[in-house]
C-alpha cells in the first residue's frame, strides 16, 4: 500500500474482507487513525492525511501544528490545529482543534500530504493567542530555522490588523532574533525588554587579548559589559560548573560583571531580575 489514508469502505471496496482490515490492524500492518480511517503508518503525517479525509476542502493545518510542520512548533502541543473559514461545519474529531478565521489563507502549502498554513501566517497567529512568554520563543526559533524571513512576519502582521491579539503580535514581532538558542534565553529577553531596559544583544562572544572569541554569553550589553544568563539543570554537573567557574572568574577579571537568573527568577520574580540589571546598566 502507499503511503497514504483509506477510508474503511475503500479498503472493502479493494478486495479486503472485514476480518483481513481487522487482523492487519492487529498485527499493526494497518492503524486507525480516526473514524473509519486507516493508514499504513502511525506517524504525523499518517495520523494528519486521516483527519483531513473527514475535513472539508476548505480546512488547512495552522497555529500549534502548522508552526511543528514548519520546523518551530511546540512538540508538547498533541492537539491537531486546523484553520477553517468562520462558519465552516466541522465534524467532531477527538483531538482536533478547529480555529474560525475571518482572514483567509493565503497560498497553503503541502507538508506531510496535507495543506498548511505559510510559516509566517503560522506564526502570527500563535503571536496573536498564546502568552507573550510562549509566543517570543516561537518567533525567535520561526526566524532561526529559517522558516521565513522577517520581512514576511511583519508583511502577515499587518494583514492580521483589528483581529484579536494583534496589538501583541505587533509588539513582538520587530523583537524576535534568529541568534536565540534556547526557549529560556527568548523569554529571558522578553522580561529585560518589558521592563524598560535596552535590548540585550545575544550570543556575545568575548575575546581574549589577542583578540580571538573565548566565551559565549547567553545575552549582554556590550558598551557596559554586563552580562545576562540564564542557569538550566545542565549547570549542576559537577564538570560544568569547574569550567562555569573558570569561565566567571576570567570574565570579572576582564572587567565584565556576570549575572546569572534561574527558572525561580525567569517564572515566579521577573520584576527581579530587572531591578538587578538596572543599577548595571544606569549607574
Amino acid at each position: 500500500m502507499a503511503e497514504q489514508s483509506y477510508r474503511y469502505s475503500e479498503l472493502l471496496a479493494a478486495g479486503l474482507s472485514r476480518e483481513q482490515v481487522r487482523r492487519l490492524t492487529e498485527q499493526s500492518r494497518l492503524h486507525r487513525m480516526s473514524r473509519s480511517v486507516y493508514a499504513p503508518s502511525a506517524n504525523q503525517a499518517g495520523r494528519l492525511q486521516a483527519i483531513f479525509r473527514r475535513l472539508p476542502a476548505t480546512a488547512v493545518v495552522g497555529f500549534q501544528t502548522g508552526a511543528q510542520l514548519h520546523g518551530f512548533g511546540d512538540a508538547r502541543s498533541p492537539d491537531v490545529h486546523v484553520i477553517v473559514p468562520a462558519g465552516e461545519i466541522i465534524p467532531r474529531i477527538r483531538g482536533l482543534v478547529a480555529h474560525e478565521a475571518v482572514l483567509p489563507v493565503r497560498d497553503p502549502v503541502l507538508l506531510a500530504g496535507v495543506p498548511c498554513a505559510s510559516a509566517a501566517r503560522c506564526a502570527v497567529d500563535l503571536a496573536r493567542s498564546l502568552r507573550r512568554m510562549e509566543a517570543m520563543p516561537l518567533l525567535d526559533l520561526c526566524l532561526r530555522v529559517a522558516a521565513c524571513q522577517p520581512e514576511e512576519l511583519r508583511i502577515e502582521v499587518a494583514r492580521h490588523d483589528r483581529l484579536r491579539g494583534v496589538r501583541q503580535a505587533r509588539d513582538l514581532v520587530p523583537r524576535a532574533d534568529p541568534r536565540a538558542e534556547c526557549r529560556q534565553e527568548s523569554q529571558l529577553r522578553l522580561v529585560l525588554m518589558d521592563g524598560g531596559l535596552p535590548p540585550p544583544e545575544p550570543q556575545i562572544w568575548v575575546p581574549d587579548s589577542n583578540g580571538i572569541p573565548l566565551y559565549r554569553l547567553d545575552l549582554g550589553y556590550r558598551r557596559q559589559r554586563v552580562g545576562v544568563e540564564y542557569d538550566g539543570s545542565s549547570h549542576l554537573d559537577r564538570v560544568r560548573l569547574r569550567r562555569d567557574r573558570a569561565r566567571m572568574n576570567w570574565l570579572a577579571a576582564n572587567g565584565w560583571q556576570m549575572r546569572h537568573f534561574t527558572d525561580q527568577d525567569l517564572y515566579r520574580r521577573p520584576a527581579h531580575i530587572v531591578q538587578t540589571l538596572i543599577p548595571l546598566l544606569h549607574p
